[in-house]
């Protein structure tokens, strides 16, 4: 990998250690304002505040575990990359579900399960990868950057928490606390910048504090210094009638893993061109196997954070060794009650302000994605009509209230029903998608024009690489203009086009001797001398532009084959 130079520590570079802890502050900062969701979830059953705290504490446990397991590339586990896990809300609505009609022990026992088909699926992602193409992964990159920036408005506004008015004095601690983060990150030099996040958080934490808008939240811990989990929670029930919500939730998880992966694979990547789907199923292994420790120990359900994700693209440290500073300060507030309330009683302005400038980066990085393809009609509308559907849902829930309760609730997020339009459109418009197309060109009458439109529309259909396209479109235009100006060939060319997700093969067929491709460039003497040396030219900078290029004759006929890596 090429480190782009908005990359201050790449992912296998070791920063110092003050720079590792103070990011992995940031990260834990950002992940603890999700911790309302494991709260929410133990209310939902009616829990006690204590049983509230223990699963609060094994939550941070197995975000520990998973940090570890995500960022460590260990055999068929781990993606590498530091993308640490937060108590996701794409489980939230499947376990309040489990939580009213089956109490803690459902939530834990279908958590559990739900990270076992992750694993299951990611074992056959590769299988699947004509179904999640580079588009989809960037569509559900933009669709969490969007889910994450409305979470985090309505977090700030306080709307979150009522149906009421927008606070003034709330909205104004939010601005203040995102205007320090985005002049630092913009206008800021060194530490200033890579701690731009942290920076604001505190500043905004001290505005709320003078304020009086930092008060005690839910007691979700005892008064100690230093406290064990309590295990009188754990327990553990299978409901066949909750399986179909958090086997959504696992399918919807797999795609925010494969988003985030993608992300980070680009972000650390100046010369990325397409998702590591290898790299991509070790992620989603690590994120099963986080559900499934967070459904041993009863936790919440965990999934990969897009807002750290957007973290790391804005402070530009994306060292995988900040995972274990990550790790250690989780399990510091696992067993220190009282320190792991300063973060769950953070006010909500500052964590919606936080969400927000995550956001901004992950729907850049989800455009950018979808945007390194060619999109015909048919992928306009499948990320069209995806987008449309998944905000028409945060806008108007009420669209949904047609279907059975259960889908209701499992499709009610912009994230999870954008994905879904997404994936079925998709599977849909491949039905009558021609991977080949030929054309013939007549050596007396040849369109330029008419050849630029063939790969064109076709790139675009297929979704091909842009930079791709255009190294095969100069191919097949130099090539016939040489064959043609060489006078040696006869009747028409004939040229057969194929592509699958990772090649793009071009054959130029025709009735005459072969091309010379040269693989030294002749001299400018050479060139100048005769019209073979230009033709030798050209044949050389053929060579030079495709990957690979071979030259086949049988009897009369000629072909030359250009293959392009994708």
């Amino acid at each position: 990998m090429r480190k782009p130079t908005n990359v201050v520590y790449g992912v296998d570079e070791a920063p110092p250690s003050g720079v590792v802890l103070f990011s992995g502050l940031q990260h834990v900062g950002l992940a603890s304002i999700f911790l309302v969701y494991p709260v929410l979830v133990a209310q939902a059953a009616g829990a006690s505040a204590e049983v509230a705290g223990a699963v609060v504490s094994m939550t941070l446990i197995a975000l520990a575990i998973g940090a570890i397991l995500q960022s460590i590339p260990l055999g068929p586990v781990g993606s590498g990359y530091l993308c640490p896990p937060i108590a996701s809300v794409v489980y939230l609505v499947p376990s309040l579900m489990a939580a009213k009609y089956g109490g803690l022990a459902a939530v834990f026992g279908m958590t559990l399960a739900a990270g076992v088909l992750e694993l299951g699926l990611a074992r056959i992602l590769w299988r699947l990868r004509a179904l999640f193409p580079t588009e989809i992964a960037g569509l559900v990159v933009l669709l969490v950057g969007i889910a994450t920036g409305i979470v985090g408005l309505r977090t700030a506004s306080g709307l979150s928490q009522s149906a009421g008015g927008v606070d003034a004095i709330d909205i104004s601690i939010a601005l203040l606390t995102l205007a320090i983060m985005v002049a630092l990150n913009v206008w800021g030099r060194g530490w200033l910048r890579l701690f731009c996040v942290l920076i604001g958080m505190g500043a905004g934490y001290a505005c709320a504090w003078a304020l009086g808008r930092v008060g005690a939240s839910a007691h979700v811990s005892s008064d100690a210094l230093l406290a064990l989990p309590s295990l009188g929670h754990l327990a553990w029930r299978f409901d066949a009638a909750l399986a179909i919500p958090f086997a959504i939730a696992a399918i919807a998880a797999s795609l925010k893993v494969i988003g985030n992966v993608t992300t980070l694979q680009k972000a650390n990547d100046a010369d990325w061109v397409r998702a590591d789907m290898g790299t991509v199923g070790r992620g989603v292994t690590a994120d099963g196997l986080g559900s499934i420790a967070a459904g041993i120990l009863g936790g919440h359900g965990l999934n990969t954070s897009t807002a750290a994700v957007g973290l790391a693209t804005a402070t530009g440290v994306q060292s995988r060794r900040v995972a274990w500073a990550v790790a250690g300060v989780l399990l510091v507030l696992a067993f220190v009650p009282k320190l792991g309330l300063i973060f769950y009683n953070m006010p909500l302005p500052v964590a919606g302000a936080a969400l927000v400038f995550s956001s901004t980066f992950i729907v850049i990085n989800g455009l950018e994605i979808m945007t390194s393809r060619l999109l015909d009609a048919r992928r306009t509308l499948v990320i069209g009509l995806a987008l449309v559907f998944g905000l028409a849902v945060e806008i108007y829930p009420v669209l949904l209230e047609p279907l059975p309760p259960a889908v209701r609730m499992a499709l009610g997020t912009s994230l999870v029903l954008g994905t879904v339009v997404g994936l079925g459109l998709n599977l849909l418009f491949r039905i009558g998608l021609r991977r080949t197309a030929s054309i013939d060109v007549q050596p007396e009458a040849v369109d330029a024009a008419a050849l630029e439109q063939f790969m064109e529309s076709h790139g675009a259909s297929w979704g091909a690489r842009r930079d791709v396209i255009e190294r095969a479109k100069f191919n097949l235009q130099q090539s016939i203009e040489t064959l043609v100006s060489s006078g040696a060939i006869s009747g028409p060319l004939h040229v057969q086009v194929s592509f699958d997700e990772f090649l793009l093969d071009m054959r130029v067929s025709y009735d005459g001797p072969p091309l010379r491709l040269p693989e030294r460039r002749p001299t400018n003497e050479e060139i100048m001398a005769s019209e073979e040396g230009e033709r030798n030219l050209a044949g050389f900078m053929l060579r030079r532009l495709a990957d690979r290029v071979s030259v086949a004759a049988r009897g009369d006929r000629s072909t030359i084959l250009f293959h392009f890596d994708h």
